[in-house]
Parts: C-alpha cells; sequence; structure tokens
C-alpha cells in the first residue's frame, strides 16, 4: 500500500523542529530513521498530515561520557551502538542488544530515539535503558524535562512524550564500581522479533557476592518487565551456576505473557528462563573484567 498523503519539511535546527510540529497541530509527527514510522504509514496505520524530518539535524548523533556516566543522543544508530568500542564494562548489553535489531539495513537507518520512542514490546533497547536506569530527556518549544526509565513506558507503543516534544537524549548515570551487563534475545530467525529478551547488570564484590543486580525482561508483556524476585534471589549470594538457574526460574515464574501466533505463554517463560541463564552465565565467566 501507499502511504496517506502528508506535507514534509526538513529543518535545519532542533528549535526550528520544534516550532514546526507545533504548527502542523496534533497529527504532526516527527520522523528520524524511519524503520518504525514508515512500515505504519505504508499500511497506513498511522496518518499524520505533516512529518518534520530531523534525521539530519547537528549534534543528536553523538555517544558522549558524561563524567562517569553515559549520554547518547537520540539521533545515534543502531549500527553506531554496534560498533562503538567505548561501550564495554556497564554499557555491554548496549552494543550487544543494538546488534541484534532486525538487519544491517535497519541498523544503518533506525535510531536509538525511535526505537525508545516507538515503545515496541518486543524491542531490545527499551529492556537494555530500563535495565541501566536510563533517564530520557524531552525537549520541546516550552522547555525541556527528563523522565525515567521506570516511569516511561505506560504500555505497548505508549510512553509519556507528549505530541510536540522530540528525545533529545538517553543519559545512562554513573555505574557502580565493577557492574557489567550483557543482553541475550530469542528469535525465531536472526532479524526477527524478539520471543523473549533480558537485560541484566550486576556488580560483585571481590568475594564474588552480589552487590547489585538489575534483570529486565522483553516481549513478555506490554513493557519492559524488571523481575524483582528473581534480583532478591540474587542479591548477597555467590553468583554461582546454581543461582543463576534459580534466578532463571524465578524470573520465568515472574511473567505472565498472552499467547500470539508466534508462542504461547509456557514457551516464551522456557525462553526467559534460557536468556536469563545465557546472560548470568556469560557475566559470571567475565567475573570483574569489561
Amino acid at each position: 500500500m501507499k502511504p496517506p498523503p502528508f506535507a514534509y519539511a526538513r529543518p535545519a535546527t532542533l528549535d526550528e523542529a520544534l516550532d514546526m510540529i507545533i504548527e502542523g497541530g496534533d497529527e504532526a509527527k516527527f520522523l528520524a530513521g524511519g524503520q518504525s514510522l514508515l512500515p505504519l504509514l505504508s499500511y497506513r496505520l498511522a496518518r499524520p498530515t505533516h512529518l518534520v524530518d530531523i534525521g539530519r539535524l547537528p549534534g543528536l548523533d553523538r555517544i558522549d561520557r558524561t563524567g562517569g556516566g553515559l549520554a547518547l543522543g537520540g539521533l545515534v544508530r543502531h549500527a553506531q551502538l554496534e560498533g562503538a568500542a567505548e561501550l564495554a564494562g556497564p554499557w555491554r548489553a548496549i552494543r550487544e542488544a543494538a546488534a541484534q535489531i532486525g538487519h544491517l539495513p535497519i541498523r544503518e537507518r533506525g535510531t536509538i530515539g525511535g526505537s525508545i520512542a516507538h515503545a515496541d514490546p518486543s524491542a531490545e533497547l527499551p529492556v537494555v535503558a530500563t535495565a541501566l536506569d536510563a533517564a530520557f530527556v524531552l525537549r520541546s518549544a516550552a522547555g525541556t524535562r527528563t523522565v525515567p526509565a521506570a516511569g516511561f513506558f505506560t504500555g505497548p507503543f505508549m510512553t509519556v512524550i507528549e505530541p510536540a516534544e522530540a528525545l533529545v537524549s538517553i543519559d545512562f548515570p554513573t555505574p557502580p564500581l565493577g557492574l557489567r551487563s550483557a543482553f541475550e534475545e530469542f528469535t525465531a530467525r536472526s532479524g526477527d522479533f524478539a520471543l523473549a529478551s533480558a537485560a541484566v547488570a550486576i556488580a560483585t564484590g571481590e568475594d564474588g557476592i552480589v552487590r547489585q543486580v538489575r534483570i529486565v525482561l522483553g516481549s513478555v508483556g506490554p513493557l519492559p518487565l524488571r523481575a524483582l524476585d528473581a534480583e532478591a534471589s540474587l542479591d548477597g549470594v555467590a553468583l554461582t551456576p546454581e543461582a543463576a538457574k534459580l534466578a532463571a526460574r524465578v524470573a520465568a515464574a515472574e511473567t505472565h505473557p498472552g499467547e500470539d501466533a508466534f508462542a504461547g505463554p509456557e514457551f516464551r517463560r522456557e525462553l526467559v528462563e534460557t536468556v536469563v541463564v545465557r546472560a548470568l552465565t556469560r557475566l559470571m565467566d567475565q567475573g570483574g573484567r569489561p
């Protein structure tokens, strides 16, 4: 199918883009990489009256280390993340997740801001952002606000972003000493949407005891799911194969996935157990290494 008609504009600055989106009215949309929006247009599942193309705005495609933290511009492409050597140690899960998004042409065009804002329950980057306690910087003509990942996603394909706001940066706080992270997912075929995914961030002491852990699951509900019981099972214990398997079983039990054409609830729980064990095992093998 062909997209419905729309007005198109390519502003030169972010301020110009923010003014244009207001002028376009409630049905105006930002266009970045287009890997989520353009298919919706083609199927006429979205009918914006105006598209404001921000895909080439300067300054929003940077990867910056800010003190001990990390800031990713909203226009950073998935391929940039995949190839960023600096995304190691606490940030490794970002690089691993980006490498599993679709196929290379999609990763060359798609942006982290677009993926986060689209809020697909099977998407990789919302899961990682939640696990690493990211905050999302939203800009509008009225000003700037920052929303933590825990309060950003409100449902499938829904967030707190207002129509006139643009997601300009994804900010990650200074991680605790020794934090390392990993991302795992299961797909029926390479490039398909994930049937289950897990982002794990963990810090252990010199004695091998877990000091901090975050386990966030994807593709098992309307938004990224933090596996609190699984985290509690690891807190204060040594990260061993037995502990990893127990945490994976607990994580699977915390999910309540529905049934669709791709997988039933029990199969998805089995996949959750598998991806959590894989992530924890890799982190266990890394020890304190990045």
